[in-house]
């Protein structure tokens, strides 16, 4: 005697919103700890970068303190020490400090 096929309910799909959720939530997880503030970071340092002037003091990325004594497009020249020049492009700059700073030191 045969065995008669198993009767299985038919598989059902699941839902494609469900299965990608978790990646979704991952995602705007992400994007508000980690992309937003970065570029929120970002459009200040642009921002300060753009609005520097002479007799700014400022610190670079390397670590250099001085005063701005020239601006030109792409590079800034600052005065490190009395007769001391350097130039450095616009980018490096990293902070602008509040005036005076620099007697202090």
């Amino acid at each position: 005697m045969p065995i008669p096929p198993a009767h299985a309910a038919p598989a059902e799909q699941p839902d494609p919103f469900l299965s990608f959720l978790p990646l979704i939530v991952i995602f705007v997880v992400f994007w508000f700890l980690i992309i937003r503030p970065q570029m929120k970071r970002a459009k200040e340092q642009r921002k300060m970068q753009e609005a520097l002037q002479k007799g700014d003091e400022v610190i670079t990325s390397g670590g250099q303190l001085g005063r701005v004594v020239d601006i030109k497009d792409q590079y800034v020249t600052l005065e490190l020490a009395k007769g001391v020049q350097s130039i450095f492009q616009r980018g490096a700059i990293q902070t602008v400090l509040p005036k005076g700073t620099m007697k202090d030191l």
